[in-house]
């Protein structure tokens, strides 16, 4: 674990190193949980959202899309149970002065019941080699049992507290558990207090004229409360889904682990609205459909897992998370839900207005149920990062760090390098530049050796590069090398274009969906 760690600290270090991700107001010592995406980050989220809307809106011809506004009308929020509901238990310590998430804490020690059990697994099978038998161990081993009943019953008692929001439960898990703070390494603790996410504002030009309004926590109400304006210019028929990719804000007090929990982030989400009695076999088609898209990167699929919900929002009749294999463990990065007709039902009650849908062919009004699937950019983008982070030991005894981001998602896709500053090489590799740069994102770098310029491209993830030298000048060909495998080729300047566009665009990632 201690080792995965290091290798995370080395992501966040590399992201800042090569202009990925820089910690916000840095030059003011930085805002808590806050991050700003560097010119290298930019295009790799870009192109993150790109491939994302693409596959929704571009090849369902029953998706559509919308930019709904951070500001919404207060009453909203009412309705979508965020101003009663959306709250963090949270614990202070009293000696170290710091401020936990009760939940947090609880499921980090579950997930120290996890490690133990493993650490045992793996200490049997270097034990026993190749004639271990694992699925009997876990079954057998006394150790590994005890581990599991104390795990199983901490979960219990901790789904049951959550369940219930039984604040005094929760307090008394953290106690019986022994969880120490981190930092002062006490049990002092306070009682477990309900905290609000949203971040209020005013709107309006006097003190006394003003009225509270927040930054909206999801983008999801924006769809909900569009849903018959897009259905009806749009002449929409159900099924059909609302695609939006847009900023939420969420005064987490605990934000950690980097970008994986932030106060300002960006979701994709998409609503799909179906008839009441569809939405099980629609949530089914979403769950393979969404799992397809995240493998479709060539991560390996043992990196991804389902997540089933058990403990489900009371609105909800299904609820799953794709979980991607992160330094830190499996973690969230996608969740799907049939969210039935709560939220539209809701938005009827409080505003007082019919957005029922009336369906053509039935000749009935209905309030359509909602299959919901909703991914942190973010989260996304990090857990791209995480993957593509790789130090390599070459032949000759050097490291090379790489980041083998997937082509289409790579910020820039081809660097044009001149082998010397002279000779007419920069003209050249100037002119071949100026050609492909309308259709993929190029680069142009003159300055070093041409192996010193090839490891700074992969330490950006450049998929190819191509050395323009003397011979150029004659035969009209250029080096090409691949980033994975290292290998170079000569190929001529004419073929450049049909050889990369291929592997770097996002159609190629989209042919695969289909």
């Amino acid at each position: 674990m201690a080792q995965q760690e290091d290798v995370f600290k080395k992501i966040v270090s590399h992201c800042k190193e090569y202009g990925f991700v820089f910690p916000s107001s840095e030059l003011y010592d930085g805002l808590g949980a806050v991050y700003d995406y560097g010119q290298n980050g930019v295009e790799l989220k870009n192109n993150i959202k790109q491939y994302w809307w693409q596959s929704m809106v571009q090849l369902h011809d029953n998706i559509v899309g919308l930019d709904s506004a951070i500001f919404m009308h207060p009453t909203i929020w009412k309705a979508s149970g965020h101003v009663d509901a959306f709250n963090d238990p949270l614990i202070d310590n009293r000696d170290s002065k710091k401020r936990y998430r009760a939940d947090v804490l609880i499921e980090d020690q579950i997930a120290k019941y996890d490690e133990k059990i493993e650490k045992e697994v793996a200490k049997a099978r270097k034990r026993f080699g190749d004639n271990f038998d694992e699925a009997k161990y876990r079954e057998t081993s006394e150790r590994v049992l005890e581990h599991q009943a104390k795990r199983d019953a901490l979960e219990e008692r901790y789904k049951e507290a959550m369940n219930g929001t039984d604040l005094q439960a929760l307090k008394q898990i953290i106690l019986d558990e022994e969880i120490v703070d981190p930092i002062s390494g006490t049990r002092n603790w306070t009682d477990v207090r309900q905290f609000n996410l949203m971040f209020k504002t005013s709107m309006g030009s006097t003190a006394d004229g003003s009225s509270d309004i927040y930054l909206r926590p999801e983008t999801a109400q924006g769809i909900f409360v569009n849903y018959l304006n897009v259905q009806k210019t749009g002449r929409m028929k159900i099924p059909f889904g609302i695609a939006q990719i847009g900023k939420a804000f969420r005064n987490e007090i605990v934000a950690r682990q980097f970008i994986f929990r932030m106060r300002e982030f960006e979701q994709m989400e998409m609503q799909f609205f179906v008839k009441p009695g569809t939405e099980i076999d629609w949530f089914k088609n979403w769950k393979e459909m969404r799992m397809k898209w995240h493998q479709a990167l060539g991560f390996g699929a043992e990196n991804y897992r389902f997540h089933d919900h058990e403990k489900l929002a009371f609105y909800a009749n299904a609820a799953t998370d794709i979980e991607f294999k992160m330094p830190f463990g499996f973690k969230e990065v996608e969740g799907i839900h049939s969210r039935t007709n709560y939220d539209l039902t809701q938005h009827e009650k409080f505003s007082g207005k019919s957005i029922k849908y009336f369906d053509p062919e039935t000749k009935e009004s209905y309030t359509p149920y909602v299959i919901e699937t909703s991914i942190g950019v973010d989260r996304m983008y990090l857990s791209v990062m995480c993957h593509a982070y790789q130090e390599e030991q070459l032949e000759n005894g050097e490291t090379r760090t790489v980041l083998k981001l997937p082509a289409a998602l790579a910020p820039v896709k081809l660097a044009v390098l001149p082998l010397i500053k002279k000779d007419g090489l920069p003209e050249k590799a100037r002119e071949i530049m100026n050609d492909l740069k309308f259709h993929f994102n190029c680069k142009y770098e003159e300055k070093d050796t041409i192996g010193k310029r090839y490891r700074r491209q992969d330490a950006i993830g450049t998929p190819y590069c191509i050395t323009i030298d003397h011979e150029t000048l004659t035969d009209n060909c250029v080096t090409l090398r691949d980033r994975d495998t290292m290998k170079q080729e000569r190929v001529p300047i004419s073929e450049l274009r049909s050889l990369i566009e291929d592997k770097v665009t996002i159609t190629g990632l989209l042919k695969k969906l289909q």
